[in-house]
């Protein structure tokens, strides 16, 4: 794919990621619009983790698509195809299991994904952290907050060896958490 394709499909990708979350709000407490998560992560993905692979990016752009909107992954191959399409599914929960499954199956499958979801999921714990560290959902508690710090620890440790500059953003962040907590 030449750049001028690479462009094309990223702002494909952002449009449906837009169109699709584009009466959803973040938890924070200005309740932000969702589109800026996703659009953190390729972000982060780009600019810290120097990945130039436009279907990651694209593929960031679009990861919550399946878990939290109507989208489809039959939608997302006839538009993105079988490779994105792919990469989200990796990345996508099944909500009609208990919060504690899924939670568990993300720490048990983060190994065993392919590289360009771990790259994904590395942004997205990474976006999520960053959120929770500079404005944390009103109602969450301390301990919440501390639990998801940890779950998403052992998340990112079956990542490990994907992406080192993304892997230190994540231990920077974890442990900025952690010398909140001695104060």
């Amino acid at each position: 794919m030449n750049q001028r394709d690479d462009i094309s499909l990223l702002l494909t990708a952002t449009a449906f990621a837009a169109d699709k979350h584009c009466n959803q709000r973040r938890k924070d407490k200005q309740a932000s619009p969702y589109i800026n998560h996703p659009i953190a992560l390729a972000n982060v993905l780009k600019n810290e983790g120097g990945i130039a692979d436009a279907k990651v990016l694209a593929a960031a752009m679009l990861h919550d698509t399946i878990e939290d909107t109507d989208a489809t992954p039959e939608e997302l191959e006839a538009v993105f195809g079988k490779e994105i399409a792919g990469i989200v599914l990796e990345v996508t929960d099944d909500k009609s299991l208990p919060k504690a499954e899924r939670k568990r199956l993300q720490v048990e499958h983060a190994c065993s994904i392919s590289h360009r979801a771990k790259l994904v999921k590395l942004a997205d714990k990474i976006c999520n952290l960053r959120d929770l560290l500079a404005s944390p959902p009103a109602a969450w508690s301390e301990k919440r907050i501390e639990e998801y710090f940890d779950w998403a620890r052992d998340v990112v440790e079956g990542l490990r060896g994907s992406n080192a500059p993304l892997e230190r953003v994540f231990d920077a962040l974890y442990g900025q958490r952690q010398e909140t907590l001695k104060r």
